[in-house]
């Protein structure tokens, strides 16, 4: 009998340990100390270019692997420019987001452009094959919001843009909601050089977007964003339920089993 008890204290303490895959605390730390990440003091994503066929976004103000002069350049004197940059997370998100219903995306991006990009006004060399500027936000497989901007400029200026959140896409869902923010524009220069370089004709096209601080996106994260309950998710494993929990269960099992085992022989006896 005293066997018995035995056994079943051993299967009792057991079950009431819980099982957990590898060092949780630790790797809660890892995700905090990732500035690329959103925190509560971390809700704007900035734009980042490497100057030749990289592009990223992702939510510290600075980032030393970006171009040194902090822009993105394209020039032709004579031809056309075609810009199209997906700034994609990097390093992809890793948390749940709920951005307040109703709150406002606002985005600024700096540019500084010449040359044409209008069609059918018959004022500069464009046949149908420029198109101004759009800027779309996408979260993961999901198109936020797309803008058309008709009122661009020759030279230096800034670009807002705004998006208001409804119920239906106020929820990105880590990875599965990974933002990239796409920016596209044709333009086209006309500038023609003559007499051994003497005289130009015809104006270049040039597009120049200012990265970092300069071109960003701020998003209303809801402060709830950072509870542990949303973040686990309606589908987010128990404590108990965790890696390793079958591996107690089937021991307890066995245990079990031994315990009746013993009873019979016991009682044969």
């Amino acid at each position: 009998m005293r066997v018995r008890l035995l056994l079943t204290l051993i299967v009792a303490a057991m079950m009431l340990v819980p099982v957990q895959a590898g060092d949780v605390s630790v790797q809660q730390t890892d995700q905090q100390e990732d500035s690329r990440q959103p925190s509560a003091n971390a809700t704007t994503l900035y734009l980042w270019h490497d100057g030749i066929n990289n592009a990223w976004t992702h939510f510290d103000a600075n980032d030393t692997t970006s171009t040194e002069d902090g822009v993105f350049t394209e020039d032709i004197d004579n031809g056309l420019i075609d810009i199209d940059l997906r700034f994609r997370m990097n390093p992809e998100l890793d948390k749940r987001l709920m951005m307040t219903v109703d709150g406002e995306l606002r985005g600024t991006l700096k540019l500084d452009l010449e040359g044409d990009w209008t069609n059918g006004d018959n004022q500069g060399p464009c046949q149908n094959d420029c198109e101004q500027l759009n800027i779309t936000v996408n979260y993961g497989m999901n198109e936020l919001y797309r803008y058309h901007h008709t009122s661009t400029n020759q030279g230096e200026q800034e670009i807002p843009f705004t998006y208001r959140f409804t119920e239906e896409d106020n929820i990105w869902d880590a990875r599965d909601g990974n933002p990239v923010v796409h920016v596209t524009m044709k333009l086209r220069g006309d500038r023609t050089t003559g007499f051994g370089g003497l005289t130009q004709t015809g104006n270049p096209a040039s597009f120049t977007m200012y990265l970092g601080e300069d071109s960003r996106v701020d998003l209303p994260i809801h402060e709830s964003t950072w509870e542990e309950a949303f973040q686990a998710g309606e589908d987010g494993m128990e404590e108990e339920e965790s890696p390793g929990f079958g591996l107690v269960v089937a021991s307890a099992a066995i245990a079990m089993a031994a315990i009746a085992q013993r009873g019979r022989l016991e009682e044969d006896e």
